[in-house]
């Protein structure tokens, strides 16, 4: 019986994965297509977890000298014998990723990007007794790799030297070798990213500027360079001169199918695992971005999920993506959301497309100036893709799959309980009418509060669950009187009513019933959610626990509309 191998959940080191029996999707084919395309200077552009930094690791194992031919055996690459004999081993990389550049404040951050330099100088010791080397050459290189001796954990870099140290590293290893540096910088916009968050994007942005221009113009030794990252900031000169540069999006069909998983590789996958029965569930929930024309799936949430069904083959998708993706981005937009806005993630939510023009070179800085730019953010971190291109930067954009939705409708159900409580004094009429059998107030300040937020019907939910938004959604509201008890599915009688709520003080249970009819006949699920009440006896853990007087609520919704009706016990 063939060997199961192991899932690479966040591994992103090429050798650690090939030597270890990792699981491989191969991704070797990016190799001959970018030493064929390349430019001094190549850019690409995904969304987090995407296997940027997985495929920057297998260039580096591929192009540095020192190669082990063995990691590439069996592989796409190593089919291609003039490539392999022409380019595996042949250069000096210098290769870092910034990602881990994220302090809270810049000099915390500037500590960082030492250290991860710092780090990389380390491994060209040689570099010091170099005989192609001069003294000055040599100076230059001890400035990269000096420790502080008050904290040993730290480098000593001085701040010029930091801002040379890549042209520094390449010309050295240039004049060692002999043969011009290959430079590979993963996630470049990562401490742009965190330094806006953390309020020092100025100081940032110029020293990332100032790193880059060193090392990316007119240098001479650079054979050539590639980056990863999610936006394309040269708005901000970042990459201002650089006539070569080859810059690659998720619109564009260039290197399409080498971040991300193809259809083809997950149907090889999961039958690698026997769990082909389960392909519909991770083509719904997982697939749906498309890179240029190319439909695919995110890979971070192919493999966790397969690990998930192979420890519970029972096992339900989840979204993974939350939890890695700095999904802040919603919450930080819509409180500038006006009524068109909700409109427009309304529609995306319940399964529509919208066509916005996009901005896929946006700065940080300008991220937040204006709610315009929330489509463009939501469409290069991946929370949007493409349907169709409209033509001038136009695009008809849907939310790609269940996962993505699931996040839009739990980040939104946030933004809406965060709505509610600025209004307190509507939400406590709401809650007083709610205890004092006044339906129709009940019903009149729902209503309002619909109409002032946004509708979900839940398409992922099994037929029938289609309520499960406005449960949430009411849950919410109750749950602004801290002194009142409230809980959801709770077991009572012969089942488990949608709302129980116990008011102690006055003594006072309420069983609230929550149906969603398909035809919108308000009236007719009001009565059956009345019914259900009393069939079942919803009132009966509220006597148990002290409740002298007992309200059964009925309540239907149907998109933007609410009726709410009271039965007495």
């Amino acid at each position: 019986m063939k060997k199961r191998l192991k899932l690479p959940i966040g591994i992103e080191n090429f050798e650690k994965l090939r030597t270890e029996d990792f699981y491989y999707v191969d991704k070797t084919g990016l190799v001959k297509e970018l030493l064929d395309n390349w430019g001094e200077v190549n850019l690409f552009t995904r969304p987090r977890r995407f296997g940027k930094t997985l495929n920057m690791s297998m260039l580096q194992y591929f192009l540095e000298y020192g190669c082990d031919g063995r990691l590439f055996e069996g592989l796409e690459i190593s089919k291609e014998k003039d490539y392999c004999e022409k380019y595996m081993g042949r250069f000096p990389v210098v290769s870092i990723t910034l990602k881990d550049v994220c302090g809270r404040d810049y000099e915390t951050a500037l500590e960082m990007l030492r250290s991860l330099i710092g780090r990389e100088a380390m491994r060209f010791q040689f570099l010091s007794e170099s005989p192609q080397l001069s003294d000055t050459d040599k100076a230059l290189y001890r400035q990269l790799i000096e420790i502080d001796v008050s904290n040993r954990q730290s480098f000593a870099m001085p701040d010029d030297a930091l801002t040379n140290s890549l042209l520094i590293l390449s010309e050295l290893l240039q004049k060692h070798h002999g043969q011009k540096t290959i430079l590979l910088i993963d996630e470049y916009d990562v401490p742009l990213d965190k330094a806006q968050q953390s309020g020092y994007y100025e100081e940032m942005l110029a020293l990332i500027r100032n790193l880059l221009a060193r090392c990316l113009k007119g240098n001479s030794a650079l054979h050539f360079a590639v980056l990863t990252g999610c936006l394309k900031v040269s708005k901000e000169s970042i990459f201002t001169g650089l006539n070569n540069l080859n810059a690659f999006s998720v619109t564009d069909a260039g290197f399409s199918s080498h971040f991300g998983f193809t259809d083809e590789e997950v149907r090889t996958l999961l039958r690698d695992y026997q769990l082909e029965e389960h392909y519909g569930s991770v083509r719904e929930w997982y697939d749906g971005y498309r890179f240029g024309s190319r439909e695919m799936y995110c890979p971070w949430d192919v493999i966790n999920y397969v690990k998930l069904l192979l420890a519970d083959p029972g096992a339900e998708p989840r979204a993974f993506w939350i939890n890695t993706s700095g999904n802040d981005v919603v919450r930080r937009f819509v409180h500038m959301a006006p009524p068109r806005t909700r409109q427009e993630l309304e529609k995306l939510v319940n399964g529509e497309c919208i066509i916005r023009r996009i901005d896929q070179e946006l700065t940080y800085r300008d991220l937040y100036k204006s709610i315009d730019n929330l489509w463009s953010v939501l469409f290069t971190t991946g929370y949007l893709t493409q349907r169709e291109n409209m033509g001038d930067d136009t695009y008809s954009l849907a939310i790609p799959n269940l996962e993505i939705r699931k996040i839009f409708t739990r980040q939104i159900m946030e933004w809406f309980q965060k709505e509610v409580r600025r209004d307190t004094s509507s939400l406590d009429a709401f809650c007083n009418a709610f205890s004092e059998r006044n339906a129709e107030t009940a019903e009149k300040l729902l209503g309002a509060y619909l109409r002032k937020t946004i509708s979900i019907r839940d398409t992922g939910e099994r037929r029938g669950r289609k309520e499960s938004f406005y449960h949430g959604l009411l849950l919410g509201l109750l749950g602004h009187r801290e002194d009142w008890y409230v809980a959801s599915n709770a077991e009572s009688g012969e089942g488990y009513s949608d709302i129980l709520v116990e008011i102690p003080e006055q003594g006072v249970g309420i069983a609230v019933e929550i149906k969603y009819p398909e035809d919108g006949d308000l009236e007719k699920g009001c009565r059956e959610a009345l019914e259900q009440i009393r069939k079942r006896g919803y009132g009966e853990r509220l006597r148990q626990d002290g409740m002298d007087t007992l309200i059964g609520y009925g309540i239907a919704f149907y998109k933007k509309r609410c009726r709410v009706r009271l039965v007495t016990d």
